[in-house]
Order: C-alpha cells, then sequence, then structure tokens
C-alpha cells in the first residue's frame, strides 16, 4: 500500500465498511475492516453503523493491543485482525464479513476445495475453514492466524469470511470472489458431484495469479 496519511486512510477504512455492507457482503453492522499504520493499526469500532461512522471514530490499536485513551472501543475482532498483521507481514488490509455463502459454508464446516481454478486467488489449493472459537477472543486470532499463514482468505467456522490484501480495495475485491466461489460450491453441493482440480494443477495456477493482471501489479507494490 503507498504512503497515505492517517486522514485519508481513515476515510479509506470507513469507504470499504459502507461498500461491504451496501453491497450484501455484510447486513448492518456485521463484519469489520483494517488497515495497518503505524506501530499498529486502523479498524472500525465496536457497535456503530458505518454511516453514523466519521474519520476520528476510527480506532487505531497498537501492535501490542494496546488503545491509546479518546478512542472508542474498537471492533471486538480486533485480536484476529493484529494476528493476521503478525503473520503476513506482506499484507496492509483485512476485511471481515459476513456474505451469504460464505457464511453459509463456514456454519456447515465446509472449506472450498478446487472445485474451479479461481479458488486459486486465495492464494492456494483451497480456502480453509478454521476452527470455531467465541469471537473475539485470543482463541479465534490463534485459529485465523493459522489459516491466514499461507492463504489470502479463510473461512470461520459457525461465523463468516476473511479476505486480506496490499490494499483495502484489493481485501475487499478478494472478499467478492470469495463469496462468488461460495456461491458456485453451495450450488454445486446441491447437484452433489464435485470434480476437484488436483494439486499439481492448483500450483500452477497459483504462480499463474501471480503474475496476472492487477496481481503482478499489486505484487509489484509489494518489493
Amino acid at each position: 500500500m503507498k504512503q497515505q496519511s492517517e486522514k485519508s486512510l481513515r476515510k479509506e477504512v470507513i469507504a470499504t465498511a459502507l461498500e461491504m455492507s451496501r453491497s450484501g457482503l455484510s447486513p448492518g453492522r456485521a463484519g469489520n475492516v483494517s488497515c495497518r499504520f503505524g506501530e499498529g493499526m486502523l479498524i472500525t469500532p465496536t457497535g456503530k453503523h458505518y454511516e453514523d461512522t466519521d474519520p476520528d471514530d476510527i480506532v487505531f490499536v497498537n501492535e501490542d493491543g494496546s488503545v491509546p485513551e479518546g478512542q472508542l472501543k474498537p471492533s471486538s475482532e480486533w485480536h484476529f485482525h493484529l494476528a493476521a498483521y503478525r503473520v503476513r507481514p506482506d499484507r496492509q488490509a483485512l476485511v471481515h464479513t459476513h456474505s451469504l455463502h460464505a457464511t453459509v459454508l463456514a456454519c456447515a464446516h465446509k472449506p472450498i476445495p478446487a472445485f474451479h481454478y479461481m479458488v486459486g486467488v486465495a492464494g492456494g489449493k483451497d480456502i480453509p475453514c478454521v476452527p470455531y472459537a467465541t469471537y473475539g477472543t485470543e482463541e479465534l486470532a490463534q485459529h485465523v492466524a493459522v489459516g491466514l499463514r499461507d492463504r489470502d482468505a479463510c473461512l470461520m467456522a459457525n461465523h463468516g469470511l476473511i479476505a486480506c490484501g496490499v490494499s483495502l480495495a484489493h481485501a475487499l475485491e478478494l472478499a467478492r470472489e470469495v463469496e462468488v466461489l461460495a456461491e458456485q460450491y453451495y450450488k454445486l453441493l446441491v447437484l452433489g458431484d464435485v470434480h476437484v482440480l488436483d494439486d499439481a494443477e492448483m500450483l500452477k495456477i497459483v504462480e499463474r495469479f501471480k503474475g496476472y493482471g492487477r496481481n503482478a501489479e499489486l505484487n509489484q507494490k509489494c518489493r
């Protein structure tokens, strides 16, 4: 992510959260959004409608989890945002959604296998589903860290979807793509016959994605 001022990042966090909500990826106040900033991150506050959120309401959380005085409370899921940034120093932003089909699969404890080559957009041969833990806990944060160690997206059992990226726009775009894949896979399960691409093919796909279109541009910015 190119260098931006704190004010512009706060506005972008709100814009991303609004788009996430308005597009149906997360209804109401569900979900949360963050991006790296300084020695920590900026994250949406807890319990506040995105339409009513101002730039000053976005909360700065230090990398040790402390929050400077005078701010609103951060999203209750700040633990797993920080855990994701620790395990993925190459990623700069994260969105968490309760999108319909991704959440259905998460509640069924079903990862998304390589039924379609586009599953490789998340960085591997599948999109994993990490075990359930109570929201806002360190236990859930540790599950997320494992799920995102070598993937850009994962499902959380009985919860929802997480997607990370080198920018807020990239993370949101990935969340949209994973929701589409989740809907396709859900409908394929109804048919009852799933043909999964093998690991060797998915390895080729993942390598191709690294140099394809926007990903090539984004990967270059990360260097």
